[in-house]
């Protein structure tokens, strides 16, 4: 009862006060009165504590579903991936603004989606080659220090783009050349970085590194062009460049902070040619993880429209500005499927769901090839991307969760020359075709080609489509890589940024 509700006696001044009777009308009244305020209190209190219950009881399921969609972070505890991360995510913006640069110039140069087609083919070559071959050093040699020499390699490529820009050399044959030497960096220092990894956090948290990493670098594929779209409207190709070989610099600083990441155990020969094929060898006895390769190749090769963004872009959109968003549309649907990636882990048929993925990729391609409306386009590609980082994440768990630490470079090599290399060879199928049939026909074609090819790959390795990781498994743990899961190995003595 509140104070408001207590009564106070009443005397008047001549000490004559009420009667005995209305002592007790009155006593009797304030008893009904103190009765019923009290009741009243204690329903309201129960109704408020019974809302608030409920109010409780239905946002606990909306905070546990968000959290179960919500992208793991978990990972950016760990100071060496979290540097890590930081590092390539940085530079992976600048990184992209020079991937929409170097075909922007050399269509302004030849004006011809053939040789920008072409330039897909200078950066295939040496993936291929130095991909395979940098996978089979990086089982070998320190780790870190692979690392920061190959990312220098590419970081000086940069500076050349820079240099020829500056002087005005308008020379295609030059452009090509310092590609290919880029590539050579980008071929090596992708599957050493990606190798190191399952050394510097613990093995369960892999899954959720490898979906951060994913996110990051879509990040950079959106930013990078929508910010080249705006530097080459306003600017030129040298502060295009310039801005790359800046943010390339946090990249170099991330790698110097790595722990030192030697071999595991023993090393057996050298990073040769039989090197590169015991890891080919072994990548054979896998049905489901060569499949997934294959489909990836599908994709990428069948169906990337990339080449046909800068003609599409000048004839049907606009130009430059156009540009910029035709290459950040996939990454925009990637980095949100990216940042609500939760439910990936539990996903059980992973070989079923990759080809799904990839499926809605091809017919969302498609699709965006016959839209009329930017913004259509955009949103259709965007679709398309989600689709792409989903069967990404999926690929990339399964080969880190059976590859063993002695074999990871190597299949991280086949990796990136599947995943860099499968794009470039769709920039040359995509302006092939566009040279002989159009744009449209070159666009359209490759996405519904990739649905079907995608679908009958599928069927054909029955293998694939029955990948269960409830049921699967990997290769016995040798002791190197339980000795992967240390502290030391971790990097968890190394200083925090």
């Amino acid at each position: 009862m509140t104070s408001e509700q207590q009564s106070t006696p009443s005397d008047t001044p001549d000490g004559s006060g009420p009667s005995a009777k209305d002592d007790a009308d009155d006593a009797a009244r304030d008893d009904a009165d103190d009765a019923a305020g009290d009741d009243a209190e204690y329903a309201a209190g129960d109704d408020a504590k019974d809302a608030a219950k409920d109010a409780a009881e239905d946002a606990a399921p909306r905070a546990s579903g968000l959290r179960r969609l919500a992208i793991d972070v978990r990972p950016l505890a760990h100071g060496p991936f979290r540097r890590l991360w930081l590092g390539q995510g940085v530079s992976f913006i600048g990184f992209q603004v020079t991937a929409v640069a170097v075909p922007v110039q050399v269509y302004d140069l030849t004006h011809s989606s053939l040789w920008v087609g072409v330039l897909g083919f200078v950066n295939l070559v040496p993936l291929i080659v130095f991909g395979l071959w940098g996978g089979a050093i990086a089982d070998h040699v320190d780790r870190r220090k692979l690392l920061f020499g190959s990312s220098c390699v590419t970081w000086l490529s940069t500076l050349l783009l820079l240099v020829q820009a500056l002087l005005g050399l308008d020379s295609v044959a030059f452009i090509m050349a310092v590609v290919a030497v880029q590539a050579v960096g980008f071929a090596i220092s992708s599957p050493t970085r990606s190798a190191i990894i399952p050394r510097i956090i613990d093995r369960p948290l892999v899954p959720a590194a490898n979906t951060l990493n994913f996110t990051a670098s879509q990040v950079g594929m959106l930013a990078g062009p929508l910010l080249a779209g705006v530097i080459l409207a306003r600017w030129n190709f040298s502060v295009a460049y310039g801005l790359d070989a800046v943010l390339f610099t946090l990249g170099l600083y991330a790698a110097l902070r790595l722990p030192s990441i030697p071999p595991l155990g023993e090393v057996a020969g050298a990073p040769g040619l039989r090197a590169v094929f015991d890891g080919l060898q072994y990548l054979a006895t896998q049905p489901v993880l060569l499949m997934s390769f294959v489909v990836d190749i599908i994709a990428m090769g069948v169906a990337m429209p990339r080449a046909l963004f800068p003609e599409v872009a000048d004839d049907r959109f606009g130009g430059d500005g156009a540009v910029g968003w035709l290459f950040a549309a996939i990454a925009i649907g990637a980095v949100l499927g990216g940042l609500s990636s939760g439910w990936i882990g539990r996903v059980r048929r992973q070989g079923a769901a990759l080809v799904a993925a990839i499926v809605v990729w091809g017919l969302a391609v498609a699709a965006a090839g016959l839209a009329h409306s930017l913004w259509l386009a955009v949103l259709l590609l965007a679709v398309g991307g989600g689709a792409d980082l989903i069967s990404a994440v999926f690929r990339q768990t399964m080969l880190q969760t059976y590859a063993p630490d002695e074999m990871r470079g190597r299949l991280q090599g086949v990796f990136t020359v599947v995943v860099a290399g499968g794009p470039r060879l769709g920039d040359l199928r995509a302006g092939a075709t566009a040279a002989v049939a159009g744009a449209t026909v070159s666009w359209v074609s490759g996405g519904i080609a990739c649905a079907v090819l995608v679908v009958v790959a599928g069927l054909a390795v029955p293998a694939l489509l029955r990948y269960d990781t409830r049921t699967a498994r990997g290769p016995v743990e040798t002791a190197a890589d339980a000795a992967a899961a240390g502290p030391k190995d971790r990097g968890e003595q190394a200083p925090a940024v």
